[in-house]
């Protein structure tokens, strides 16, 4: 299976705003949900945001109001909008199918410091 290629982390102090993308193999999307996950040491990868593939959306409590999941499916595409980030939100940002998980790609890290 392809992995999926996730892009637009960076570093951002609190209060700042990122927006990743993540473009994935037809197979993946063509019959699911997307969601994205992030990992942090000593922690459980962990589902923040999923989309299905009729738009519908859900999020973890943490990131509710301030994260934003959305889905070309032309494009084979899923993007994250992230703003008023916290230094929580700071992890390895990977997207992959929604909730059976398939190849899992290199992610994108996010450090959010001052």
């Amino acid at each position: 299976q392809v992995q999926p290629v996730e892009s637009g982390g960076g570093l951002v102090q609190p209060g700042g705003s990122l927006r990743l993308s993540c473009a994935g193999s037809g197979s993946m999307f063509s019959a699911n949900a997307m969601a994205w996950y992030r990992h942090t040491p000593g922690k459980q990868r962990a589902a923040v945001a999923s989309v299905s593939r009729g738009g519908v959306t859900n999020y973890n409590d943490s990131v509710k109001g301030r994260f934003t999941i959305s889905r070309d499916n032309a494009k084979n595409t899923v993007y994250l909008q992230m703003n008023s980030l916290k230094p929580e939100d700071t992890a390895v940002y990977y997207c992959n199918s929604w909730p059976t998980v398939g190849s899992w790609g290199q992610g994108t890290q996010v450090s959010v410091s001052s």
